[in-house]
Parts: structure tokens; sequence; C-alpha cells
């Protein structure tokens, strides 16, 4: 059975940090791309960070970048977002999928999300 189970949200004050992990079962996730979505409320589900299956290319959006680390360890299965200065903005429900490749635009697997809440 394929499952993406992301943890570590909660609630944090600005300026903090979390570490979300997403730990991958029932397939081999060292030949997929791990992406990390969030959605806040009311508005359309975003892309956060991607990291190739190696590890060695990474992507970030630009209202993370400098704050957001991306990176994964295959000999775990799981894959890590490390949140730095986080602003209250950045409160969403953050999601772990994986896809073929790098800036493939179709998801394969996803995860059920985590909720991410930043104090002002």
């Amino acid at each position: 059975q394929v499952q993406l189970v992301e943890s570590g949200g909660g609630l944090v004050q600005a300026g903090g940090s979390l570490r979300l992990s997403c730990a991958a079962s029932g397939f081999t996730f060292s030949n997929y791309a791990l992406d990390w979505f969030r959605q806040a409320p009311g508005k359309e589900r975003e892309i956060v960070a991607v990291i190739d299956w190696s590890g060695r290319s990474v992507y970030y959006a630009d209202s993370v970048k400098g704050r957001f680390t991306i990176s994964r360890d295959n000999a775990k299965n799981t894959g890590y977002l490390q949140m730095n200065s986080l602003k209250p903005e950045d409160t969403a429900v953050y999601y772990c999928a994986a896809s073929a490749a790098m800036y493939s635009p179709r998801m394969d697997y996803w995860g059920k999300g985590t909720l991410v809440t930043v104090s002002s």
C-alpha cells in the first residue's frame, strides 16, 4: 500500500522554526522527486519546494527562498522541509507528494497533509 505521511506540523510563533517530515512506504521512494505543497485557507494550493531523486537538484518558491530547506534521506525513505524564520503568511496545510521527475506537472502520490499555524 502506497503511503506518504507528513508529520511535524503545529503552532509556532512568527520567527520560529519547524521541521516537517514525509515518510514514504509502498513504493521505491528513491526513484521519485519529492515535492512540498501548501494550501492556505481560502487560497489555491501552491508549490513550495522540490528535490530530485538524488537530492542534488532543488527548487524553491520565491516566497520561501532563503528560509526553507528541502532535503531527503533515501535510506530512510523520508523527506524533510526545514522551515525557519516563519511568518504568519506561511500558515497552511503542508502536503508532500512524489512525482516521476522533477518539474513534472503530475504528482503520482500524495500525503494527507499536516497543519502549520504561525502566530503573529
